[in-house]
């Protein structure tokens, strides 16, 4: 079984390598020029474009890269593949990889995870664990005693190994953690997601006219706004209510704090949602955008992820 997933799934640093996870990068294109997300443009540069006012634009891959992809995976032994990318309400990565798939040499199971940034992420990670199978039964600890060596010679008398889950189930798991994942996000203006197509007028209009700042989430797939809030620090205040009270209705929780440029305050932000949570969350990872999500949001991002532990 092989995952693959896009890059703006913003898997933590080295996650990819240790599960062994395919990642086919997305374009950036800044005043003419092409660049590949993850390769030769960092979130870093793009800020600094951004603020400078180059012109930004982004595209996904090819249905080639992904073929290219599923080719190498086929390659390395895997039977199956499942693919899991950024919502289709935002980008056609997910078609693309589609029509790879209907050629690639193995059966690849395509997921349209309605997500982005870590929502994506934490359901690619989870479906690279899930595709494992169970773990492995503990062996006794040292000097536990006759009893327990017994057990767990009885426990693995006739075990040939653990069942693996089929890809079908793999992206069906995929899918269900990216469904109970929740985003919310604010920027400094609104005016780049409305460029890009991704933010209605009379959205973009309660930031430009009216002077508020939305919090924004996603709904279906699609960023829409939940909230209006009149400061920064006031929207700062309420994103962080909002991912905490959502954070109360879980019995465990995993949290991403994204940014762009704000690793401090991010790093605060986790940090704040974890002392607050009541020993909830059990795992915390704050990180810069992707280049991808940053070309669409422009400078001044923050973003907060919660999902099941």
């Amino acid at each position: 079984m092989a995952i693959v997933t896009d890059s703006t799934a913003s898997l933590p640093e080295g996650a990819a390598e240790r599960w062994g996870i395919g990642v086919v990068p997305l374009d950036v294109v800044v005043d003419g020029e092409r660049h590949i997300e993850g390769v030769d443009l960092t979130p870093g540069a793009l800020l600094t474009a951004l603020t400078r006012g180059a012109r930004v634009s982004t595209s996904q891959p090819s249905p080639a890269a992904f073929a290219a992809a599923y080719d190498r995976a086929a390659a390395s032994g895997a039977r199956e593949i499942v693919s899991i990318h950024l919502s289709g309400e935002l980008s056609g990565t997910v078609r693309a990889a589609s029509l790879a798939a209907e050629a690639a040499p193995v059966t690849v199971h395509v997921v349209d995870s309605g997500a982005v940034a870590m929502a994506l992420g934490f359901a690619v990670l989870d479906a690279a664990r899930f595709s494992l199978g169970p773990p492995e039964p503990p062996a006794p600890a040292p000097g536990a005693g006759p009893f327990a060596a017994a057990r767990a010679r009885w426990h693995a008398r006739g075990r040939v190994g653990p069942s693996l889950p089929s890809g079908s189930l793999v992206a069906e798991h995929a899918l269900a953690v990216a469904a109970s994942t929740r985003v919310w996000f604010l920027v400094d203006s609104l005016e780049h997601l409305r460029k890009g197509g991704r933010l209605s007028m009379p959205a973009t209009a309660f930031g430009i006219v009216l002077g508020l700042r939305p919090i924004l989430s996603l709904h279906d797939g699609a960023i829409e706004v939940v909230e209006k809030v009149r400061t920064r620090r006031s929207a700062r205040d309420r994103l962080v209510a909002l991912a905490a009270a959502d954070i109360a209705r879980r019995p465990h929780a995993r949290v991403a704090v994204h940014h762009l440029g704000q690793a401090e305050i991010a790093a605060t932000l986790a940090d704040e949602l974890k002392a607050t949570s009541g020993g909830r969350v059990e795992e915390t990872v704050v990180c810069e955008s992707g280049a991808v999500l940053a070309a669409h949001v422009g400078p001044g991002l923050l973003a907060i992820v919660v999902a099941d532990a």
